[in-house]
């Protein structure tokens, strides 16, 4: 038998071990997400109208982030960014609703997790726009996942996602009955929006719903506190995404991508977070930044194909004195529009690529909230004054520069202010430096993707040593700006062999209403080209020799998004009226159609 001065030392030993390993037992994850609600929605972001007190309780005992941002405006461009910790353009993820290939090493975050032991749930949204099988990441993926199914001692992931404030839940089929905590006519509105009854019923209507989400919101973090896991659990809350008023969701704007992020990280795990109880946190965050966060905070290392930065964890990687966020839109369901814009979270640069387009609509989805219908109705009866009617005009401006302390709203166009030219150049120069560090996808037109891609992905493409794609990036700038001076080197594009070099070529000369060199684009083996060709003609007041090649676009045998172009380009030149009625009946018919091509036929047939 052991003596007592032996088993004391031995039993120490043990207590101690038990200590250590309960001080490295890994944090329980919850995140709860909210769907199309930017920061100012939140009474703790200083709404003085809004009523969320359990949201504003967890930022008091955890940290508000000031500058957090979806880098895109939209739901599965922003999920696909979230998953994968790689910004979507650099996965070919930025168009709405597409399911393109995307390289085998991008893997989800989900998976890091599953194998460093965590039951990993969602509940339920998934919609990552890409190609595969969405829920079979998950270990439970549904409407009854929960973090209560995993194993005894177990560490759990789990995401809770409120679908309460989607836009749509302004759509009328929804608001029948039922009164608002705030009369419509005490609604302090913005001032970027046309002061309009509907107007003033959405946004009264919406602090409604975010009133509930913050009820939901609060009935989890009481179910954590029953199961006595709070102090066990680091709980993120953000949402995917500005919205969902007019001139939110889809848009660049801080309506569009500054969200609400509260984080709190309990006692037992401190030491994962620099910030104090209560802190509000100054420094620039984003969606690119949450899986490399997450890995971070289970002491993983960051894999190479994540792109972000991860702010709290043993891992945490301190912002750079020059930090900022890199945002990006393109095609919102059927309407293409290419964006890109760069932040600090003080001022904000946005570059059109596609500066001939108004700026509204990015969707016909949202045409079903009454706040919507209400200002384009206005515009078309020329009742609006000119900051409210001037998203609905084309051309746009090329640049937009905001300084968001002064003008957090974004109504005041700096771009032309000589005082802010060097700031604005140094923004553009940061803007141009990551879309060519991650080989931003955007560069090709979406209806290319399948003839060049092949086999392979499109981020095979642009990376590719045949690809030139600094070449190809300047002509993108140099084509969108609307220069005469660059005539000549348009119409060297448009002569080249490469497909992508001269659809920038044929955009600059649309743009300049000049048709020098383009009639043998009229025939190029891609649709896109062959439609940018087209309209060139069309401005340049040739309709004769445009009408008959766009409509011709519609009998060819073309994948989805070159019809949804056709489409784009028919609607932008208000040449509907030469779309056959053939081809309507025959596309509603058509099983194989795609959802927005025959949305926009059900459009055309209704008159709407």
């Amino acid at each position: 038998m052991m003596s007592k001065p032996i088993l004391l030392p031995l039993a120490l030993c043990l207590v101690l071990s038990l200590v250590s390993h309960a001080a490295d037992k890994l944090p329980n994850i919850l995140w709860i997400t909210s769907e199309d609600n930017s920061n100012h929605w939140l009474g703790c972001y200083g709404n003085e109208e809004a009523k969320t007190p359990r949201l504003d309780r967890l930022a008091a005992e955890g940290n508000l982030f000031l500058h957090a941002y979806s880098n895109a405006p939209v739901c599965a461009v922003a999920r696909s960014t979230i998953l994968n910790g790689v910004y979507a353009p650099s996965q070919g993820t930025q168009h709405m609703r597409s399911r393109h290939t995307i390289p085998k090493d991008y893997r989800p975050y989900v998976s890091y997790l599953r194998e460093a032991g965590y039951y990993c749930t969602n509940r339920s949204k998934t919609d990552y726009n890409f190609k595969g099988n969405d829920k079979a990441i998950w270990d439970e993926c549904s409407g009854k996942a929960h973090y209560r199914k995993r194993k005894e001692g177990q560490p759990f992931f789990a995401i809770f996602n409120f679908t309460t404030t989607h836009e749509s839940s302004l759509f009328p089929r929804k608001n029948e009955g039922g009164s608002s905590r705030i009369k419509p006519a005490d609604v302090e509105l913005p001032d970027y929006v046309p002061d309009l009854p509907e107007v003033r019923s959405d946004w009264s209507r919406y602090h409604e719903r975010m009133t509930q989400m913050d009820s939901q919101v609060g009935q989890l973090l009481d179910e954590l506190e029953k199961e006595g896991l709070a102090e066990d659990t680091i709980v993120f809350y953000y949402s995917d995404h500005g919205g969902p008023t007019p001139r939110g969701k889809r848009y660049l704007k801080e309506t569009g991508v500054n969200v609400p992020m509260i984080v709190r990280v309990p006692e037992k795990f401190r030491k994962l977070s620099p910030f104090k109880p209560g802190e509000k946190v100054a420094e620039t965050v984003a969606f690119v930044d949450l899986a490399p966060t997450l890995m971070s905070l289970i002491g993983k290392e960051k894999p190479a194909q994540m792109q972000g930065r991860a702010f709290l964890g043993d891992k945490r990687v301190e912002p750079a004195a020059d930090a900022g966020v890199f945002l990006y839109a393109d095609r919102f369901d059927e309407l293409y529009g290419m964006r890109r814009g760069w932040t600090d979270g003080h001022f904000k640069y946005i570059r059109r690529f596609r500066p001939e387009l108004p700026a509204a609509p990015y969707s016909y989805y949202q045409f079903s909230m009454p706040s919507w219908v209400a200002w384009r109705k206005a515009w078309q009866e020329g009742k609006l004054d000119e900051v409210h009617r001037r998203m609905w005009e084309s051309p746009q401006p090329v640049e937009e520069f905001f300084d968001l302390e002064k003008d957090p709203w974004e109504v005041n166009n700096l771009a032309n202010d000589p005082a802010q030219a060097e700031r604005m150049a140094a923004m553009k120069a940061k803007l141009k430096a990551k879309m060519k560090e991650i080989r931003d996808t955007g560069i090709v037109p979406e209806p290319m993707f399948a003839s060049l891609v092949g086999d392979k992905t499109i981020v095979d493409v642009v990376r590719a040593p045949s690809f030139d794609y600094d070449k190809i990036l300047d002509l993108a700038f140099l084509a969108t700006a609307g220069d005469e001076s660059n005539v000549d080197r348009l119409k060297t594009a448009v002569a080249s062999k490469d497909p992508v070099e001269r659809y920038w070529g044929l955009l600059g000369l649309r743009i300049l209403k000049r048709t020098d060199g383009v009639e043998p684009a009229l025939g190029d083996e891609h649709s896109v080209n062959r439609v940018m060709a087209a309209e060139a003609f069309y401005v340049s007041g040739k309709e004769d020799k445009a009408v008959p090649v766009l409509v011709g676009e519609l009998d060819k045998d073309l994948d989805e998004y070159s019809v949804q172009n056709v489409i784009n380009s028919l609607t932008q030149l208000d040449a509907l009226d030469r779309v056959p009625k053939e081809w309507v009946n025959k596309t509603l018919k058509n099983p194989k159609a795609g959802g927005y091509v025959k949305r926009f036929a059900e459009r055309l047939k209704s008159g709407k």
